[in-house]
């Protein structure tokens, strides 16, 4: 049975690419004369399975017929050659040299591969079925697209009908008489109708997630021809924000919260590499502190994960090349090294780009003004920790001073006078356990909600452990916040005070060693 698939798999691979269909005849000798066999439904139903068997991958295009005479039986199995080779029995490539079977070289392999990628057609090229002139703007296509990638002279001279014109850009199947999807994206009267996933859905939150309200929302619908230019405007007047910054008494410099080109080529970039097979529209969503853009599809072709963004291909090359001739893109893969030299320059930081999904390609971009903002709270945040960390230590270091000078007596006099106000109802309901953990770590230094509530505690850092352990700390002047003017801050921490020192004595009952 082996030999019969071999052959299968070596006419599917047609290597001197003849395009003629190979026969595998059962039943006769090498010179032609039958052999006597019957064929039997067994056999019968045996060959007819290598189709689908799943030894030949793919499957192949194959037929089989039994012819009957007076002395024996034929089984003619008539196989096409496949549109995308190389086709494997078994994970081996068998192709024909001459009037014998053989396991394809590196070489020959790679001459088929070659062959398959010539044949696949991208998604853009199919006939839209159903699909008619009417389906299209033919005013668009005219005024505007033919003037941008044709020069005057050639337009006059072209007297070729509508469809010829369209057919000759890959924009109409003369074979089916109807446009392609290509042409429906571009100049189609209702794109959505034959493609459900094709627009642009923008939302704007009010705050940094989905759970936040929505301030304003828009669907970029229509033809590329007619929503391209209005994501551009939008992008300019709706999205980028500039606000004059002082550099001198007497001079300002305006800064944006994102640079106009770079969000116009992240955009621009998902409506051309997006899968349009998919229903899901093109999220272009804006929160407080950044840009997300998400489109259907993960990276194409010979882009991949760790070449990118050095190695770019094409999902769509028909609307690629469309949109270059218009002026929205260019195709030289410098696009995201500018996008990010811009965005720097900017001081948005780089844009993070999703690129392990296979389904979904993804970029954020960070609002410039958070950036600068938060880079002030980092900075003031560690300023003050600095200076209530220095002040703490100071505090801690003359009590161990005084007491190692004064030895144990003067320490413990002053250590009771302290201890007196702790004897009182007012702290009764701070002698635990867990307040212990807490100021026994802060002498460590500062610390967060979550080191507190989660390392120290082993709790969840839920409002109700905060409220319950970490706030009456807090009213008794035991522990301190290090950003007082901004309590909720997520950079905000908690540091031991002087009383808090010596509460920890008074729970431990031990000099400081």
């Amino acid at each position: 049975m082996d030999k019969f698939c071999q052959a299968i798999c070596a006419f599917s691979n047609d290597m001197p690419n003849s395009g003629k269909k190979g026969y595998l005849i059962i039943g006769a000798t090498d010179d032609g004369v039958i052999s006597g066999l019957k064929v039997d439904d067994r056999l019968y139903k045996t060959i007819t399975g290598i189709r689908s068997d799943g030894n030949i991958q793919p499957f192949p295009i194959m037929s089989v017929e039994k012819l009957s005479y007076d002395s024996g039986d034929l089984l003619v199995v008539e196989v096409t050659p496949h549109k995308y080779p190389p086709i494997k029995y078994k994970g081996r490539t068998w192709i024909r040299i001459g009037p014998r079977k053989d396991i394809a070289s590196d070489m020959e392999e790679r001459a088929l591969m070659e062959r398959r990628r010539a044949n696949i057609l991208s998604f853009e090229t199919y006939p839209c079925i159903d699909s008619t002139l009417d389906d299209l703007r033919l005013d668009l296509f005219k005024n505007t697209y033919l003037p941008a990638i044709m020069d005057e002279d050639a337009l006059i001279d072209d007297k070729r009908d509508i469809k010829q014109q369209l057919s000759a850009l890959r924009l109409y199947s003369i074979a089916e008489d109807c446009p392609t999807y290509a042409a429906i994206l571009l100049f189609g009267k209702n794109p959505e109708y034959y493609l459900p996933g094709a627009y642009v859905q923008y939302v704007r939150f009010d705050g940094n997630d989905n759970a936040a309200d929505i301030v304003n929302e828009h669907k970029f619908a229509g033809c590329l021809i007619e929503i391209l230019p209005k994501l551009d405007t939008f992008i300019e007047t709706a999205i980028v924000e500039k606000r004059p910054k002082p550099i001198t008494a007497l001079r300002e410099r305006t800064i944006y919260n994102y640079p106009i080109w770079a969000i116009r080529e992240l955009l621009m970039n998902a409506v051309m590499h997006r899968d349009y097979q998919s229903n899901t529209p093109i999220k272009f969503y804006q929160y407080a502190d950044r840009i997300e853009i998400d489109n259907a599809g993960g990276l194409y072709g010979n882009a991949k994960p760790e070449n990118f963004p050095n190695v770019n291909d094409y999902r769509n090359p028909i609307v690629a090349e469309a949109m270059k001739s218009l002026g929205y893109v260019n195709r030289y893969n410098r696009g995201v090294a500018r996008v990010q030299k811009e965005l720097r320059d900017n001081g948005n930081q780089k844009a993070i780009f999703s690129v392990d999904n296979i389904t979904v390609f993804g970029v954020k971009v960070n609002d410039a003004a958070f950036v600068a903002d938060n880079q002030l709270r980092i900075n003031f945040t560690n300023q003050v920790t600095n200076q209530v960390t220095n002040q703490v230590d100071f505090e801690l270091g003359q009590a161990i001073i005084s007491y190692k000078q004064a030895e144990l007596a003067e320490y413990e006099a002053k250590y009771s006078k302290v201890a007196v106000r702790f004897d009182t109802s007012d702290f009764d309901s701070l002698k635990t356990e867990k307040s212990y953990k807490i100021l026994n770590a802060l002498l460590q230094g500062p610390k967060s909600k979550k080191e507190l509530l989660i390392n120290t505690l082993e709790l969840t850092s839920q409002i109700y452990n905060y409220q319950r352990y970490i706030e009456p700390l807090m009213a008794r002047k035991l522990i301190i916040q290090t950003i007082k003017d901004r309590p909720r801050s997520p950079k905000q921490k908690y540091a031991i005070t002087s009383l808090g020192y010596y509460f920890l004595m008074y729970l431990t009952r031990l000099p400081i060693k």
